[in-house]
This record gives structure tokens, C-alpha cells and sequence, in this order.
């Protein structure tokens, strides 16, 4: 058995915990690590080893390549001959010439010895990387933190989809066996052979189920629109917009079942939200009044009625003992014979009139806050679910009187004649626009002809017809 605890305060703990292990990694990284603060570490010249003074064992080689063998020894006495007429001669210096107030450092010094070293090629040195760029856990702290919120997503998902799926199949077996003996199908899909009927998953937080075969009423919808757990944004935004999970209530009316007015009972947030967004309520009961000292209902309730009458018989004591014990659970009761849906946009204003239907719509919430358990939030509703099936009956008996009756019809036709003058600039456009596409067919069509005829006499009755429309237009006045 379920904690009622919510399961979101763990989701919390788990992501708080998640985050502090990878910043004690990242920390631990950086502690074991002798980091020099120094900008330009990077740039220090490290020092290179000396030079062992001498020559390599590859100059040597090199001495030796260039020595030409020595030729056989002759005669002790032809050497020593040679050697008392042998003249020593000094090359020139290539460097006389040289000034040695221009160069530092030189030495005309004819015997020195040449430095070895002169010959050695450069010798290639490794850049040690510095400390601070080599790889630790400082540089993918990014990668952590990302790391991190992909699998905090992926749990939340996972863990949100099944709480609202527990949700739904909560409420559908609580209500399964009222639907059973109020319709004759439930969980009706539109498809012939329905194998499993039963709830919809519209989404992973909209379910929807459909019921039809009851007398009153062409079908009813039952919406549950419950929170988007298994989304971490819509959760954290929802600390802040706080919503609730909801179940809609959709009654389709036959038109012999219900008479012609427009009510609704709301909240004050959510009337001021249904005068802003719905078409019928917004044209034909704008007005909110409150409900207390009339119905005795909270003081957070307005009732918007087109027709006293209907308001009066209809919200009676069952109704209002019924939101008066459950009332955070109501959100509005709205009846109306031309529901539209929302209000359409100047730019997308229609030409003709809305197509409109005879419907009932609730909005009930489903409680789950204040640590109460799923199955307890589901039967407070219960009572909720039941009034539907009360109004349907009483809609369908009730009719208006004769002179309420004339008065909603007077008001339908007001708003249709404010409807067709509004969209009269639209409808004559439209029908210029007509009337000009079909001349030029016309037009073509003559042209593709090969008689002059009947080209000279098309002219003449377009500039006939030209002529009388730039033509004054003359009123008669009898005397």
C-alpha cells in the first residue's frame, strides 16, 4: 500500500542528493591536483638541460669521414728534407675585414680553436603542458551537470506517467460499475468491434472515455485532464502557477431535450476566465452575479444567466447542498443551447454563423493535495460525478414559459443580425471577388475563340456595362 506521502518530495530529495555527489566529485578532482594560480603558466619557458661540453659521438664520426688517409711513409731522410724546406703559409681570415667595435663578443683570435658547438644542429625541446590544463574532473563539470538533469528527467518521467496512469485506472474502476447501469456502452472508441472498451490514453496525462445509450442525451465525454507529472519543467512551473488535476464532463443534448438559454456557475477565477475565452457566455450572459444571498452558496461562486427562469429551477437545494459540502471540487457548471467553443479571433472571424450544440459541461477537481491518498480523492468526488446524471434529468424536463421563451428568441435573433452586419464588408468582398473570377474565365474563354465576331461583340457590351457603372447613380422622388 501506497505512502500518502507525494511521491514528488522523494523526486525532490533525489535531485538534491544527485547534485551534491557530482559537486563533491568535481571538488574532490580539484583537491588532488597542485594547480599553480598563475595566468600565464602556459607561457613559462622551462629549463633545458645543459649541454655536455665536448664532442658527440656523431661529430666524431663526421671528423673521421673527412680526414683523407695518410699516404705510405717514405725515407726518414726524405722527410727530414722536406721538413727543412717546408714553409709554413697562413690562410687569409675571412673575418679581417670585420670591424670589432660592430660585433660584440668576437675575438680576433686567429688560433683559437673553433667551437664545436657552432656545428651542432638545434636541438628539439617538448613544451611541457602546464598543470592547470590537463585533464580533471573541473573540466566536465558541464558535462555533469547535464549528465545530471537527463537522468532527474528520465526519472521524473518515468515515475510521473505512472502515478497518472494509477490515477485513471483509480477513477475508471470506482465509476465502472454507476456508468454500467446508467449507459448502455462505455468506453465506446467509434470503431465497430470494440475489444477492450474501457479508458483512452490521449496523452501521458489525458484520458478519455466515452459512454453512450442513455435517454436525454446523445453521449457523454469524461475528460481527466490530470497534471503533467511526467514533465519536470511543467512541474517546477507549477510551484509557481499551482493547478490541479481535473475531470471534464461533456453532455451532448438532443435538440428535442433541452430548451434555449445560457447559464453557467463558476468560480470568480475561472468566470472570468469563461467570459474572456467563450463564445456563448460572452455574448449572451457576460454579466456575473453572486451567488450568496440567493442560493446560499460560497462567497467565491458567480452565477451568469441569460434567463433568470432557468437559473432559478435549476440550481435548486440538491445543487447547492451538494457544492456547499464539496466546493473545492467544483469548478464551474455551464448549460447552453449554442455552445461554440472558444471565441475566434478577428483574424479568423467566420463568414456564417458557428455551428452551435445543445451541451452540458462540468469541470470538477480531483483533490489530491493535502496529503490525501488517490482512492480518497476519487470517492470525494464521487457525489460530483453523480450530479451529471441529476441535471441531465432536469434539463431534459425543464422548458421556459411563453414569455421567456420569446425573450431568448428575440435575443438569438439580435445576435445573428449583429453577426451578418459585421461580416457584410467581408461577404460583399467576397462576392465582388466572385463575380470579377468569373469574367475573366469568361473573357479567356472568348479570346481562345477564333471569331472576331464574337470577340467585337463581347467588347462592346464590357464597355456598355463599364460605362453605366461609372455613371452617377440618380434617385427618383415622386411629387
Amino acid at each position: 500500500m501506497s505512502s500518502p506521502v507525494d511521491r514528488s518530495h522523494w523526486l525532490t530529495i533525489f535531485a538534491l542528493t544527485l547534485l551534491f555527489v557530482s559537486y563533491n566529485i568535481a571538488n574532490a578532482g580539484i583537491n588532488h591536483l597542485d594547480i599553480e594560480d598563475n595566468e600565464f603558466a602556459e607561457f613559462e619557458d622551462f629549463d633545458v638541460e645543459d649541454v655536455v661540453g665536448g664532442v658527440s659521438s656523431e661529430q666524431k664520426n663526421v671528423v673521421h669521414d673527412n680526414e683523407e688517409p695518410s699516404p705510405p711513409e717514405p725515407d726518414k731522410q726524405t722527410e727530414s728534407t722536406d721538413e727543412d724546406e717546408a714553409t709554413v703559409e697562413t690562410e687569409d681570415n675571412e673575418f679581417e675585414h670585420v670591424d670589432e667595435d660592430e660585433y660584440e663578443g668576437y675575438e680576433k683570435d686567429s688560433t683559437s680553436k673553433p667551437d664545436l658547438k657552432l656545428n651542432e644542429g638545434p636541438k628539439i625541446t617538448f613544451a611541457q603542458l602546464p598543470a592547470h590544463l590537463r585533464s580533471n574532473w573541473e573540466s566536465y563539470y558541464l558535462e555533469l551537470m547535464i549528465l545530471s538533469g537527463l537522468v532527474l528527467y528520465f526519472f521524473n518521467f518515468f515515475l510521473g506517467r505512472s502515478k497518472n496512469q494509477r490515477i485513471a485506472e483509480t477513477w475508471y474502476s470506482a465509476f465502472k460499475g454507476p456508468l454500467l447501469e446508467k449507459f448502455a456502452l462505455v468506453g465506446d472508441d467509434g470503431k465497430l468491434e470494440n475489444s477492450q472498451p474501457g479508458l483512452m490514453k490521449e496523452s501521458e496525462n489525458v484520458y478519455l472515455l466515452w459512454c453512450s445509450g442513455r435517454t436525454g442525451c446523445e453521449a457523454v465525454l469524461f475528460e481527466l485532464r490530470l497534471l503533467k507529472r511526467q514533465d519536470l519543467v511543467a512541474m517546477v512551473m507549477n510551484l509557481f502557477r499551482p493547478q490541479q488535476d481535473q475531470v471534464h464532463v461533456k453532455v451532448f443534448m438532443n435538440d428535442s431535450d433541452m430548451d434555449t438559454f445560457v447559464m453557467c456557475l463558476a468560480t470568480k477565477k475561472t468566470a472570468n476566465r469563461l467570459v474572456r475565452e467563450m463564445a456563448d457566455i460572452s455574448v449572451f450572459c457576460p454579466e456575473k452575479k453572486s451567488a450568496v444571498d440567493k442560493f446560499g452558496l460560497p462567497s467565491n461562486f458567480v452565477l451568469m444567466s441569460e434567463i433568470g427562469e432557468a437559473s432559478s429551477t435549476l440550481v435548486d437545494a440538491r445543487v447547492c447542498s451538494l457544492i456547499n459540502n464539496i466546493p473545492e471540487a467544483i469548478e464551474s457548471i455551464h448549460f447552453s443551447d449554442q455552445y461554440s467553443g472558444p471565441k475566434q479571433t478577428e483574424d479568423t472571424a467566420p463568414s456564417k454563423m458557428p455551428e452551435v450544440k445543445k451541451m452540458l459541461i462540468f469541470n470538477f477537481n480531483l483533490p489530491l493535495k493535502n496529503g490525501k491518498s488517490i482512492v480518497e480523492a476519487v470517492e470525494m468526488i464521487r457525489p460530483a460525478i453523480m450530479l451529471t446524471f441529476y441535471c441531465i434529468d432536469r434539463v431534459k424536463r425543464f422548458r421556459l414559459s411563453k414569455e421567456f421563451k420569446m425573450k431568448a428568441e428575440k435575443n438569438r435573433q439580435k445576435v445573428e443580425e449583429a453577426f451578418l452586419k459585421s461580416t457584410h464588408a467581408a461577404r460583399a468582398e467576397a462576392a465582388a471577388a466572385r463575380r470579377e473570377e468569373k469574367r475573366r474565365l469568361e473573357k479567356e474563354k472568348i479570346l481562345q475563340d477564333d471569331d472576331p465576331e464574337k470577340q467585337r461583340k463581347w467588347e462592346e457590351k464590357e464597355n456598355k456595362r463599364l460605362a453605366k457603372k461609372r455613371m452617377p447613380k440618380m434617385k427618383a422622388i415622386k411629387v
